[in-house]
């Protein structure tokens, strides 16, 4: 006993729902990324670089291959101190 096609077409839709949704989150991710594929398992020391990049370049993901920082850069480090026992 055949089954009528007519059954099997809200099935394609959700299919094709999926695909275009997954592939437009895809797309989306990418872009805004800066055109890299995302990162994954960032721990705390890629974080720190991360906010780094984004003060130098305004992106995320942007690197910057200046000799020298810009204005701002004199005394920035992002590891505090420990105040010492003595």
């Amino acid at each position: 006993m055949p089954i009528p096609f007519e059954t099997l077409i809200p099935y394609g839709i959700i299919v094709a729902m999926f695909g275009i949704s997954g592939g437009g989150l895809s797309a989306v991710r990418y872009w805004q990324n800066g055109g890299k594929r995302m990162r994954r398992s960032c721990d705390q020391w890629d974080m720190v670089m991360m906010e780094r990049d984004r003060r130098l370049t305004g992106s995320l993901r942007g690197q910057s291959d200046a000799p020298i920082a810009p204005p701002g850069f004199e005394l920035n480090n992002p590891w505090k101190a420990e105040r010492r026992i003595i």
